[in-house]
């Protein structure tokens, strides 16, 4: 009787083998989440469950999304240094010379004038550059070992035109966006194309004009227009 039993047993559990194996080949397409390169064997996984023709394939490399494609993105970079232009007020301090130490403005030609030196030129200067500057001309002949500190009292104002409710001059408010200054300037006008604006820009002494998003960063001394909405 034992002898009639372990053919049948032996039948069953192949046959139970066989359809896990199955069952597991039919979900394997499903799969989405297993490693790069690492096939099921590497894993640890059954030889016998292997897709059909009996090799493992690998996995392909994931696909790279570009960052334009990930959702918004900055579109102008806010943490550059801060550079000098017409319209900067200055203060300009000389350890033990009051009176060199006072405000000045950076006039039309991007230059200032300390007293002694004459002009000094300011424009597209760091304030750091512009200390270093300063402190040459004066170590030349008139102080020795001179001390200099230069911190920006006021920052030269930003212009906005175009269909907003109040256009005009407006002090400029560090890392800025196209947004912030329409709310500055009391919002859209009710014709106001709200997704971009045009941007007047001077760069070392050339004018550039950039259409740019409401998520663009404002720098000191630019002028925004804002598009009238034709439909």
């Amino acid at each position: 009787m034992k002898s009639r039993l372990v053919p049948l047993s032996f039948g069953i559990v192949l046959a139970a083998s066989l359809g896990g194996c199955a069952h597991f080949d039919n979900t394997w397409s499903d799969a989405t989440t297993v490693e790069v390169g690492v096939s099921e064997t590497s894993r640890g996984g059954d030889a016998c469950c292997a897709p059909q023709g009996g090799a493992l394939h690998a996995w392909s490399a994931p696909t790279v999304v570009p960052v334009s494609l990930q959702g918004p993105q900055a579109v102008a970079d806010s943490d550059g240094p801060y550079l000098l232009d017409s319209g900067d007020r200055l203060r300009i301090f000389v350890y033990g010379q009051p009176n060199l130490s006072r405000l000045y403005v950076v006039d039309h030609g991007g230059w200032v004038t300390v007293p002694l030196i004459g002009n000094v030129k300011a424009r597209g200067r760091t304030t750091t550059e512009l200390e270093h500057s300063i402190r040459a001309k004066l170590g030349t002949q008139y102080v020795k070992d001179p001390q200099v500190t230069v911190d920006i009292q006021q920052n030269r104002p930003f212009f906005i035109l175009g269909e907003v409710k109040t256009a005009g001059q407006y002090p400029y408010v560090s890392g800025m966006t196209i947004k912030m200054a329409v709310a500055i300037a009391g919002g859209f006008s009710e014709r106001a194309n709200e997704r971009k604006a045009q941007i007047t820009r001077r760069i070392n002494g050339l004018v550039e004009r950039l259409d740019v998003p409401d998520d663009y960063v404002v720098q000191a001394g630019d002028t925004v227009y804002v598009y009238e909405r034709f439909f």
